[in-house]
């Protein structure tokens, strides 16, 4: 079965980067034109989301170099770890709807100090998995698309963010704990 699969995983990109343009040949579709085309578009997007991208990289560096993240943290560390929850595991419910790329780097950091066996380790990859980046992909993609009003999506999406951090301890921490 492993082989079966692991076979597939490889033929998978070849086979369709194969398949669509010569099914869009067939199909009359202008292949190269369309890539143009759609390039073009991908380009303006690009060009059209540097603005949120860098004032949300602003923001979150201000927040970090403030001392705030310290300072939420040194508040809700000891509630947390009251219940049984280690307070290394905190910044990274705080960082990770804020960046992807910040709070892999810190779960990284979590797994190579307490290792990726240990419950820190597995705590940490667990909320890795079932959270988001919430605040990224609010500026970044309701500001590619000019989404004005986002508090609906901002409210459910740090909800989400909430319930997967608190899930994703809970479970470790009854399964592993």
């Amino acid at each position: 079965m492993f082989e079966w699969i692991s076979l597939l995983s490889s033929w998978a990109i070849p086979v369709m980067i194969t398949f669509i343009p010569l099914y869009a040949f067939t199909r009359k579709v202008p292949v190269y034109e369309s890539f143009v085309e759609g390039a073009k578009d991908g380009f303006g997007t690009a060009v059209a989301i540097i603005p949120p991208l860098v004032g949300m990289l602003v923001a979150i560096s201000v927040f970090r170099a403030s001392g705030a993240l310290d300072f939420l943290m040194g508040f809700i560390a000891p509630a947390l770890q009251g219940l049984g929850v280690p307070p290394e595991v905190l910044p990274l419910g705080l960082l990770r709807p804020l960046t992807g790329t910040g709070s892999l780097a810190y779960t990284t950091d979590l797994i190579r100090v307490h290792g990726p066996d240990s419950l820190i380790g597995m705590i940490a990859s667990t909320i890795q998995g079932s959270t988001d980046t919430t605040l990224y992909v609010l500026t970044v993609y309701f500001g590619a698309v000019g989404v004005r009003n986002g508090r609906y999506a901002l409210k459910v999406g740090l909800f989400s963010d909430i319930v997967g951090f608190v899930a994703a301890i809970a479970i470790c921490l009854m399964v592993f704990g």
